[in-house]
Formats: structure tokens, sequence, C-alpha cells
């Protein structure tokens, strides 16, 4: 494969704008038959048989010993021989760069059969009778082959073919190849293409299979009724408009397809499909249908796996290919075929291969494909428009809300939320992009499941295909799954504690997508609606002012204020009287930050092992048993602090707003759901854990203070 540099001194600008369509990509079909045209003309050039050639095939024979076994026949006298000169009928040599477009490979991929050319390739480490009847077999079975024979009736040089045929029939002249192989080979297995070449004068040179128009084309013969006969199809073709260059033509039904989207057993997908007129109803011009199954290599390398699935992130520049995008579109697909292991966008985001003013033009396809058995797949998710914006934008804002006030500590006392540098969500790092274009930005946040089963349904594929896509993601889902892996955590025997970095990973995630710019959170319930809002949280923290110093351990000026900010500045909690039920969430909330704070007392203070935090997990709390808990926990806040002559409540700046909010309405009447109670309880809980100044700066409540 040429890179990128000597592709573009190979094709030069009116040399490329030649062979590129002459329309802007509308259809996965027309972006497969761009990467297909590409990777032709990286591989085998340019010319009627190139897309019908696999050059890449025997990549690793390319200069290796013995890797090009050749059958020498003679046809310059009156009847067909093996070359009898000091080479001999048969000669064992490298398959080298030089021979790759004359020795015209053309794969066959299948288990069993040979090859649509003449030459073939052998499997690894083939012993030397297999070696010697497959170098038989290239005068036998391939040119009597009927697609074969039936070129060489019409063709002007099909008597070279006939000669083949006619010397496979000659048992001396079968022996003679067989034991030619064994005594070039030593006795000894080889990996190797077999092929042969073809004296027509006797004062000319042995011809190699691409220097043969008849020998091209039976290969490209051969191809193509695989293409009419798949899926048991007697002759699906027919004429019709190609629907990939507009043209009239001969089409085929029942091609191949890189992605394995118009597959004859998909029947669902084509109610009524009578396979023997697939070429109605999906018609695909034959030479078309070649150059789409040439993209495969560099969709391939555009793809990955993720939650069971094939996530399929193909990048292309909007409208008409132009020589200059193309160039820049070839870099990209060779790094991610060659060199890295970089996600497509993350190749796009590289300033090596990405110009500023492409950015805007630059699109991707996006689709996740789920596999199953018997040849099915649930493709789902599909856009044409995905963009760079939306991933690239997503790590940036997901970067920033890590520094916000939200989880940065403002000097002596915590930030509200907790931060730990070995959580990838938890601190801005440069691994973000790959983190949401992989999938791992919810793996870390959703639901765990066995990805061996994975369905279609799948809440993380589909996010992450709505967030490289740039739609919305529900809400709903978003809550139900943090929900879901937070009780998961708590019953986790490995899990020695509160899962406080989970909710806060889940948070922070929670406030990127809710970006103004981004808007990629959507619901269709009122009440959720403030969710979707972004926060307002500070990015760059201010150091406090003099006259307003740090409160004492137990609640105070410090620890109300950053309660009352971090409230008024998350559109779920603060007040709004267009959204009543923000009041039953900060609720949920404040109960849970009192949990958090009277839970870390008890382990510091008491030095209890079990505290109210496992008294009262996420799992266990709704909508009936809030006044409860509020109760108990109010009540055990009461008698820590008599219990040490406290002249200030603990915690009062959490217990007072919590009297207040828990009262309207009463909990009884609450109709806040399950799913978004317990997150934002959750998310008090870890508040309350994290709700603490540095012991070693902080002064202590005492009777004389």
């Amino acid at each position: 494969m040429l890179s990128p540099e000597a592709f573009e001194e190979e094709y030069d600008a009116e040399t490329l704008a030649a062979e590129l369509p002459a329309s802007p990509v509308a259809s996965l079909r027309d972006l497969q038959y761009l990467y297909g045209k590409l990777y032709t003309l990286a591989t085998a050039g340019g010319g009627d048989y190139a897309p019908y050639l696999t050059p890449d095939a025997a990549n690793d024979l390319v200069d290796t010993e013995d890797s090009l076994i050749v059958v020498r026949v003679d046809l310059s006298g009156d009847d067909p021989r093996l070359a009898d000169d000091e080479r001999g009928p048969v000669w064992v040599t490298r398959y080298t760069d030089d021979r790759v477009a004359t020795v015209a490979h053309c794969k066959y991929p299948a288990a069993r059969g040979i090859d649509h050319s003449v030459t073939h390739q052998a499997g690894r480490n083939s012993d030397p009778e297999k070696l010697a009847r497959y170098a038989t077999e290239r005068l036998t079975k391939w040119a009597d082959d009927d697609e074969v024979r039936d070129v060489a009736e019409g063709h002007e040089q099909g008597w070279i073919v006939d000669a083949l045929r006619e010397l496979g029939e000659r048992d001396d002249a079968l022996d003679d190849v067989e034991s030619g192989v064994k005594r070039e080979l030593g006795g000894e297995s080889a990996t190797a293409l077999l092929t042969v070449q073809v004296r027509l004068d006797a004062d000319g040179d042995y011809r190699w299979p691409g220097d043969l128009d008849v020998f091209m084309a039976a290969m490209r013969r051969r191809k193509l009724s695989k293409l009419v006969t798949k899926n048991e199809a007697d002759d699906s073709s027919g004429d019709a408009v190609d629907l990939v260059t507009g043209e009239a033509a001969r089409t085929v039904g029942t091609s191949e397809d890189p992605q394995n989207y118009y597959l004859g057993k998909q029947l669902e997908t084509f109610p009524g499909l009578d396979i023997e007129e697939a070429w109605r109803t999906h018609p695909v011009s034959e030479d078309a249908a070649v150059t789409l199954m040439n993209a495969e290599a560099f969709v391939e390398a555009c793809t990955y796996r993720t939650f069971g699935a094939k996530v399929y992130y193909l990048p292309y520049f909007f409208g008409t290919p132009t020589p200059a995008e193309t160039y820049e579109l070839y870099g990209m697909l060779y790094r991610a075929a060659n060199e890295d292991e970089m996600t497509p966008i993350e190749l796009a985001y590289d300033e090596r291969h990405l110009t500023a003013d492409a950015a805007d033009d630059l699109r991707f396809y996006v689709s996740a494909v789920m596999p199953h058995q018997m040849s099915r797949y649930d493709v789902f998710g599909e856009t044409l428009n995905g963009r760079l914006l939306y991933p690239r934008e997503l790590a940036f804002e997901h970067n920033r809300v890590t520094e916000t006030s939200a989880f940065a500590a403002a000097d002596e006392w915590s930030a509200p939320l907790p931060t730990n540098e070995n959580w990838g969500l938890l601190a801005a790092n440069d691994e973000m992009l790959r983190s949401v274009s992989t999938g791992w930005y919810f793996h870390q946040t959703f639901a765990e499941r066995d990805d061996t089963d994975a369905d279609a349904d799948d809440p993380r594929i589909e996010a992450l295909v709505d967030v490289l896509s740039g739609d919305a993601v529900s809400v709903d889902v978003l809550l139900a799954e943090y929900v879901e892996r937070l009780v998961a955590d708590e019953d986790d025997d490995d899990v020695e504690r509160f899962p406080s970095f989970r909710v806060a990973s889940q948070f922070a995630q929670l406030c990127a997508l809710a970006t103004d710019d981004l808007d990629l959170l959507s619901t269709d319930d009122p009440g959720k609606v403030p969710i979707t809002r972004d926060p307002s949280y500070e990015t760059h923290i201010m150091t406090p002012r003099d006259d307003n110093p740090l409160a004492i351990a137990d609640g105070g000026d410090a620890a109300a204020a950053k309660l009352e900010t971090f409230i008024d500045e998350t559109p779920a909690l603060a007040h709004d009287e267009d959204a009543p039920i923000n009041d039953e969430r900060r609720g949920a909330f404040l109960l849970g930050a009192l949990v958090g704070e009277v839970g870390s007392y008890q382990g510091y203070s008491e030095d209890r092992s079990t505290t109210l935090i496992d008294q009262f997990p996420v799992k266990s709390i709704t909508r009936a048993r809030v006044k409860k808990v509020t109760q108990e926990t109010v009540a055990k806040t009461l008698t820590y602090t008599r219990g040490e002559d406290r002249t200030i409540t603990l915690f009062e700046h959490v217990v007072d707003r919590l009297r207040e909010t828990i009262l309207r309405p009463d909990p009884d009447d609450w109709e806040i759901d399950t799913d978004d109670l317990r997150f934002y309880y959750a998310l008090g809980v870890t508040y309350g854990m994290n709700d603490h100044p540095e012991w070693d700066s902080a002064q202590t409540d005492t009777d004389d203070e």
C-alpha cells in the first residue's frame, strides 16, 4: 500500500480527480465506493482489472524464501509443452514487490476452492505433496473451470487457456510438474503462491498472468460469478441503473458488503426478498460491487469493538470529493490501517492529518452493528452526519468540569465532590477523547453487562452512538443506569466503602453532557428538564476573602456557603418555580448529605465499622422511606451533638436546610421517581462524605469559643 507521500506523488491532482466520484457522498454505498477506489489505487493501481485484484492478500509472503512457485509452459511450438530451458518446468523463487502486479493474484476467501486468478495462494507451511497438487491444478482445475472456458471461447487469446487445459490432460506433464515442485523444494514445506508463466513466441520471454489479457478476463469473470450466485441464487443479475454511479449497467444483487448490511439472509431488512430478483431491489454494477468489496481494509481499520458490538466510524469530507481533501482522507485511512491504534476520532484530531479549516467539513458515518449467529446482524444508530465536534468537545467539557468549583477545593476547605487521579473521569487528562470514542466513557458509569451476550438494546451502545453522532442521550436512561451500577457496587463484597468516586464520575459525566454548546441530554419528563441544563460552577477557584474566614469543623460560614453555592449553581437542585420537583430532588440530596456527614463522623470520630451510610444504602431509599430515614438521621445527629457538649448542632448547615426542604411538600406526597430520588441521594452522600476542612489547618469547636 502506498504511503500518503507516495500516493500523492503517484497521483497528481488531475489524475486523482479523474478517478474520484463526480457526486457527493450521500449514502453508505457512496462512502464504501470512495474507500474502495482509494484502496485500489493505493494497492493495485488503475486500469479495468485493478479492482478485482487482491495484492495485499499475500503481503506476508513478499521477499520470503520459496514464496513463489511457477509452472512454466512453452506455447511457441505446434503443441503445448513444459519449459525445457536451463530454468526448467518448475521455478521456485521469491515473491517480490516488483512481481506483485505481474503475478496478478485474486484471492477467493473461502476454506475450499481455488482462487479466482490462475495464481493461487496455498495454506501456511503446506507440504511438498500438497504444493505439487496445487501446481498441477493451474493446468487442470483452473483452466477447466466453466467460467474460464466460457471466457476463452470468446477471447482472441482463448487458445492460451485451451493449451493449458490440453497440457493438463497429459499424465507425463503432470508428473513432471509434481516431481519438479518436490525437487525444487528439497522435500521442505513452504508457504507460497503458485502461478504460471507462458511463452508465446520462440524468441520471446516467458510472460506472467498480468501480461496476458485472457488470464485477467477469466479472473474477472470468476470473481463476478460469485456475486450473482451467492446464497444459492442461480443468477441474480440484470440491466439496471447502478445506485452508486448512476449509470446504466449490468448489475448484481447478491454482492458482498464490507459491513454485512445487504445480505440475502437479512429477509427482515428486505421483506419478501426474492434472491433471484435482488438486483432490482439493490442494483450495483459489477465493477462497483467489486470496488465496494475493496473498501473492507479501510472500513475495518476504522472499526473497533466495544460492549460486544462493532462500531463503525468512517471519516469523509462533506460534498463532492476534491483531490486536496482526498489526500487528507487517504492519510487518515492509511494511518488507521498501518500505523496507529488510535480510533478514527483521535486520528482526525491529530493536527498532522487535519487542518483547522477542514474540521468543519469533516464528517463521519457512524453506526453500531451487533452480530448474531447465522450471519445475521442488527444495525442501529446509523447516521452520515457524525462530526468530530461532539466527541472532541465532550472530552474537553468533561475535563473542564473536573476543574470547576464542584470538584476543585477552595484553599483549606474541601470541594463539594471528590477527585481521584486514578479514576479516569475524575481528573482532567489527555486520554479523555479516547475514553469517549471507545465507549469506555460509559463503561465506567453504566451498569455492567456480559459483553459475550450483548444485545442491540444495550444502553451503553445507544449512548455511545448518540454521542458520536451528536444525538441527545436520555436522562431517564442515564439515571436508571447510574443507580443500577451504584447498587451493584454497594452489593459487591470487594468494594469496602460507599462508591463515592463512582457517583462523582457519574455526576461529572452528567454535567459535561448538559453543556449548552453540546446539548447532549434530553428527556420527555418536565420534572427532569433542569437536569439537562448546564451547571454554572466557577471554572477558576478564587481564594476566600480575609473578612470571610473558614469556619470550624462542625459547620459554619464556609460549609454553609459551599452548600448554598453548590445547590444554587446546580439547576437540578436549585429552587425553580417552574420545576417544583427540584424541591423533592434537593430534599433527597440533603438527606444524602446528612447521611454522608454523620456516617463519616461515625467512622473517624466514633471508629465505627458500620455507619449510617451502610445502614441506609442507595437501594433502600424510596419515597415511602424518606421521612423515616430523615428522622433517624437527624436524631442521630442530635445525639452526637449532645454527647460532645457542642454549642452548635453538628452539621447544622445541612440539618437546617433539610428540615425546611423535607416538609415542603411532605415526602408522603412526593412525585419524584425512584431512580431520580436515589441518584441525588447518592450524590448527597458523596457530598457529605467529602464535606470537611483540611483537618490540619481547621479550628475545633469548644465551649470557650
